[in-house]
């Protein structure tokens, strides 16, 4: 049973803010559960990068309250399922905090292991396409969420 899932990036602005914020959408209404992110090494303080904020109100919703956090060994055993962006951010984690190992995944486990790309400082394009898969993986784990 996940009671917290917390969503790890590496600047906590852009990628895990987005599938934290899109996650809180699709579990509406289930108080039980709660939903964070958290960054590797995360621009502390920094709101939703303004590129990904566009993006998440043009599909109706508010990224104002998000503020950048730093993903402690605290912030990853706390949590119930971490859910990462690539490889690398996996192995990071496993390597750093070897406890959580058995519950930190890719977001895009359901997806044939897709890792998601660091939109950061690219093109709209980019982050629309970044948007599509986020939106997309994040529906694939919905069904794990109890």
């Amino acid at each position: 049973m996940f009671r917290k899932i917390l969503f790890v990036c590496v600047g906590n602005i852009c990628r895990s803010p987005t599938a934290e914020l899109l996650m809180r959408r699709r579990l509406q209404g289930r108080s039980n559960v709660e939903v964070s992110s958290a960054g590797l090494q995360a621009l502390v303080g920094r709101p939703v990068d303004p590129q990904a904020a566009t993006l998440l109100r043009e599909n109706g919703i508010d990224p104002d309250s998000h503020v950048a956090r730093q993903a402690t060994p605290s912030v990853l055993v706390a949590a119930d399922l971490v859910l990462v962006m690539e490889q690398s951010h996996h192995a990071r984690i496993v390597r750093e905090v070897p406890q959580v190992s058995g519950k930190t995944f890719l977001l895009g486990k359901w997806r044939g292991q897709q890792e998601i790309p660091d939109p950061y400082r690219q093109h709209r394009e980019a982050f629309q396409h970044v948007y599509r898969l986020i939106d997309d993986c994040v529906d694939s784990w919905v069904p794990y969420i109890k």
